[in-house]
């Protein structure tokens, strides 16, 4: 089963560094199914995210790769997810990083 990966940055990203590295037991990730995205994905396209690097910004997350989701995003993000409920521990991950304004990252397929 194909699975994304979300995890809280405690360090926001640094300007020039990749995130390219797959390092989800650094940022205590949980899982999400794709099911669960694959159908939603295209309404995250008018939320502003960043793709590997903060040099990337761009609309939408990097479904094949990494997605790193600023404080200021956080809330749209939470808006498109809120009502599924398979992504209940995902919705609860978005708000401790919100209440924190701590960075997201998302390991995509």
């Amino acid at each position: 089963m194909a699975r994304h990966e979300f995890g809280i940055m405690q360090n926001a990203p640094r300007q020039g560094k990749r995130y390219d590295e797959y390092e989800p037991q650094k940022y205590n990730c949980i899982s999400v199914d794709d099911d669960y995205l694959e159908d939603i994905v295209v309404k995250f396209n008018c939320i502003d995210f960043y793709w590997h690097t903060l040099d990337v910004k761009g609309k939408g997350i990097a479904y094949c790769g990494v997605t790193l989701i600023p404080p200021c995003s956080i809330k749209a993000f939470i808006d498109v997810i809120k009502d599924i409920s398979g992504l209940s521990e995902l919705k609860e991950l978005s708000e401790k990083a919100l209440r924190e304004s701590k960075w997201i990252i998302h390991y995509g397929l």
